[in-house]
């Protein structure tokens, strides 16, 4: 029935644009002080504490300590260099998560010069008119001017969990405090649980209650998602394993070749290769950057989770009104209890059915925000206005709000000339009939079936008359009469009907839930492309049903009607205990609990409650089903992209360890790499990892699969197979131009700058044909990644720098080499992908089949 924030009776005008710029520069934005990240010493001291950084470090010393200063000089430029790309990585991931803040400040209903305006809650100033309802946050220290049936959860500040009523104030001038019943003070923080008001704004920001007490409102601890779990157990085995090999290098070295401390840059040089350190790295900039991606599609990210979770939807359930439809309502018949009216078709406005819109407008807010009684207002001025059926001239006294037990809403209103009552009523047809005390109700049954097969959404209207000013405490103590029904309706999105189709490509159920009646569901159901939507389970079934019966039988049920929010939990609980992964939207405070419980709770941004959006893990901001769509494409894509991150750092560190370990075995064979190889090799490899993988789109087909299960590894078994087959064929090609060098008769430094030419290369292609695991290589150059043209033009123009200016060349050991030598280098690093190509082709080969 919408929120009940009328003041049109009050004569409030607020502050002026003057007023509040005066006050914003003396007292500053309504905020509380932010919690400051880390300044530069502390992103320098958290780089310094990553193995990599450690293990640099400890080898330029070593260098040095060898006497070889301009290789541990080197070394240590290198941290420096690799210290720029994770500052880097660190302010464009800060700045995503600021833009996300930013999207995400709550907004406020406040009344200046006169007119009721939504602004941010940060540009609340003292004197400030604000307006709150049920489910939101008070956004300032206030005093109370006006409400109706306020009930305030003042736990934040109190402890206590028992709402406290809250009066108006009588102008005296008391002290605030917090707690306690019939006080006319509400605090910052603190949530609406019931009724309506309006305050005058006292104190903002640092003055606050909440702020004297220091405590920040929406700063969440960072949870430990399942996937950061996962990787940090990853990261520690691998470590462990990096650790031991060191050990062994070590010793093997000494053993074969008699140097202690080289052994130990040996095996300092494995442990570097081992340890893949870019795995933080990744997750981070990924969900950063993924949560900001997803942003610029309307859907803002609350929990981290949610993108990890978002790929795995196998069910989403939506609200009807407003996500489904445009939430833009339009009255379309009438009926009086005799015959109906189609208002649509402008054939004037029979007198017969004035009164139904004489007292559905008396029900509802005289400048509402709510669509539907907008609609109502607009027929009232349309066809009504100058009228006897139009009463500018009465008083609203008292307002019984719409509640779960009683789906109706009344308002009374006092004609000072005759000192007559009027209560007007609107709500469920049913809660309508039985206000009225009807005995037979079929007839009126059958209208609203009528009504609601045409898709209309069906209220009922209701009247009652006194003369005594003892109002009952419940609406039920009137002796009403039933005047009629209007029914409304609600133009369904025009993109809904193709992100359902697509919904069910990727094998996402939909369902529908709403409080309409089940004909204009399936209407609607019907008209929008819902499957199987001739069967329908109400709301009182539901209830009716444990969570295991309803688990049973909701198989093949994709439209619940007539149902009341608190049911959706019920809806929730039995899908997960068929083994769904249940993404579901809500707006309502009594939506919290169904939000919560779903895997992916979605939050509606323009008409949600604060409780809402702060029980779910996105917020839509707005309100449209295909918005949600557009989300799980992009959580699939960034599932996807994270998953060829990891595969190609798995992969490329396969033949750095290889190629740092198995020379070391030879006493006679010339070490391949050293630190500043693996440095240098690191150049690419973060970048390449966090920049160009995060930037890729999405696979074609990305849509029209099933879901990812959620009960299998992130990176199971078979991809990391599947990856360090990937990284032992590039091992095995850099291994053949090693031998085979050596046989020829190539000197030592000639060796190792092919092998180098060779491992760049290899690492450039892998990087390439892990863009896809779908496309061809051919397709992959043809499909533009500007990261990717950068990362590879750096890493061609440094490789060139090393091999041809002579100095650099002494610190890498390396040597000009003939073009010969330079051709079968770069042949060889292509010659690395061939077999994943063709695996790649293979797999298509075999969709393509399956499809046919």
């Amino acid at each position: 029935m919408g929120k009940n924030t009328d003041f049109s009776d009050h004569n409030f005008v607020g502050l002026t644009a003057d007023q509040v710029k005066e006050r914003l520069l003396k007292n500053g934005f309504n905020e509380l002080p932010k919690v400051k990240s880390g300044g530069f010493i502390q992103q320098v001291a958290g780089i310094f504490k990553e193995p990599m950084f450690l293990l640099l470090i400890i080898c330029g010393t070593l260098y040095m300590f060898l006497g070889d200063i301009q290789e541990g000089f080197m070394l240590l430029g290198f941290v420096f260099f690799i210290m720029g790309i994770e500052f880097y990585q660190e302010r464009k991931t800060g700045k995503a998560l600021e833009a996300l803040k930013e999207l995400a400040t709550p907004n406020v209903l406040v009344i200046r010069n006169g007119e009721e305006i939504k602004i941010s809650c940060r540009e609340l100033v003292e004197g400030d008119l604000v307006i709150f309802s049920e489910g939101e946050r008070v956004p300032a220290d206030g005093i109370l001017l006006h409400s109706i049936n306020l009930q305030v959860d003042e736990s934040l500040l109190t402890g206590e969990s028992v709402p406290v009523r809250k009066i108006e104030s009588d102008g005296t001038k008391t002290i605030a405090v917090t707690g306690g019943d019939d006080t006319p003070f509400v605090f910052s923080g603190t949530m609406v649980i019931q009724g309506n008001g309006a305050a005058q704004v006292t104190k903002t920001g640092i003055e606050t209650e909440i702020g004297k007490i220091g405590k920040a409102l929406g700063d969440t601890k960072e949870e430990v998602t399942h996937l950061k779990i996962e990787l940090n157990s990853l990261v520690k085995r691998l470590t462990l394993i990096g650790a031991i090999l060191c050990l062994i290098i070590v010793v093997v070295y000494f053993i074969t070749r008699g140097s202690l401390l080289n052994g130990f840059l040996a095996g300092l040089t494995l442990a570097m290769a081992v340890i893949p350190e870019e795995f933080p790295v990744i997750l981070t900039v990924f969900m950063a950057l993924g949560a900001w991606r997803i942003s610029k599609r309307r859907v803002l990210t609350r929990k981290s989770s949610a993108i990890e979770t978002l790929g795995s939807a196998t069910v989403l359930c939506s609200d009807k009104t407003g996500t489904l439809t445009q939430n833009k309502m339009a009255v379309c018949t009438l009926y009086n209890k005799t015959s109906f009216f189609d208002v649509s078709k402008k054939n004037g406005f029979p007198e017969d059915f004035h009164e139904i819109i004489e007292y559905v407008i008396l029900s509802s807010q005289t400048n509402p925000n709510d669509p539907m009684e907008k609609a109502i207002c607009k027929i009232g001025e349309e066809y009504l206005q100058n009228t006897e059926h139009m009463h500018h001239d009465w008083s609203m006294v008292r307002e019984y709000p719409l509640t779960r037990e009683q789906m109706a809403m009344s308002r009374v209103y006092v004609n000072e000339a005759s000192g007559l009552y009027t209560i007007a009523a609107k709500g469920a047809p049913e809660t309508i009939f039985d206000l009225c005390h009807l005995p037979d109700t079929s007839i009126y049954e059958a209208a609203i079936q009528e009504m609601a097969s045409n898709g209309l959404r069906v209220l009922g209207v209701a009247r009652a008359k006194i003369k005594k000013e003892l109002l009952p405490d419940i609406q039920h103590d009137f002796e009403f009469e039933f005047v009629g029904l209007i029914g409304l309706s609600d133009p369904i999105r025009p993109e809904v009907k193709d992100a359902i189709q697509e919904c069910y490509k990727a094998g996402i159920r939909v369902i529908m839930i709403t409080g309409d009646y089940p004909v204009t569901a399936q209407n609607i159901g019907k008209k929008i492309g819902l499957k199987d939507y001739d069967q329908c389970m109400i709301g009182p079934e539901v209830e009716s049903m444990s969570v295991e019966e309803l688990s049973k039988r909701i198989g093949h049920i994709n439209i619940f009607a007539r149902v009341v929010p608190e049911q959706k939990l019920k809806i929730v609980n039995a899908l997960k205990l068929k083994g769904e992964i249940v993404a579901m939207t809500g707006d309502g405070v009594n939506d919290a609990p169904a939000l919560k419980a779903a895997h992916i709770g979605i939050a509606m941004g323009e008409r949600g409650t604060d409780v809402a959006r702060e029980a779910s893990s996105l917020i839509l901001t707005d309100d449209n089903f295909s918005s949600i769509v557009g989300a799980i494409r992009l959580g699939r894509r960034i599932f996807d992209n994270l998953q060829k991150a990891f595969g190609y750092v798995f992969a490329i560190h396969v033949p750095i360890a290889g190629l740092s370990m198995i020379p070391i075995f030879f006493a006679d064979a010339p070490l391949l790499l050293f630190p500043m190889h693996v440095a240098f090799l690191e150049l690419i490899i973060d970048p390449a990892c966090s920049v160009i993988f995060e930037s890729e789109k999405e696979e074609k087909n990305v849509m029209n699969r099933p879901p990812r299960g959620t009960k299998g590894k992130f990176f199971g078994g078979g991809k990391i197979v599947m990856t360090c087959m990937q990284g032992v064929s590039i091992l095995l090609v850099v291994l053949a131009v090693y031998f085979t060098s050596l046989y020829l008769g190539y000197a030592e430094e000639e060796v190792r700058t092919m092998c180098f030419i060779t491992l760049i290369i290899s690492n450039l292609m892998t990087i390439q044909t892990n863009r896809s695991w779908e496309s061809t290589i051919f397709q992959i150059f043809a499909t533009p990644n500007k990261s990717f043209k950068w990362i590879v033009s750096l890493a061609l123009v440094l490789l060139t720098a090393v091999i041809t200016i002579p100095f650099l060349g002494g610190l890498f050991s390396f040597t000009l080499l003939g073009t010969s030598e330079i051709l079968i280098s770069v042949g060889a690093g292509f010659l690395s992908i061939v077999w994943f190509e063709i695996y790649k082709a293979h797999n298509n080969r075999k969709r393509i089949q399956k499809i046919a």
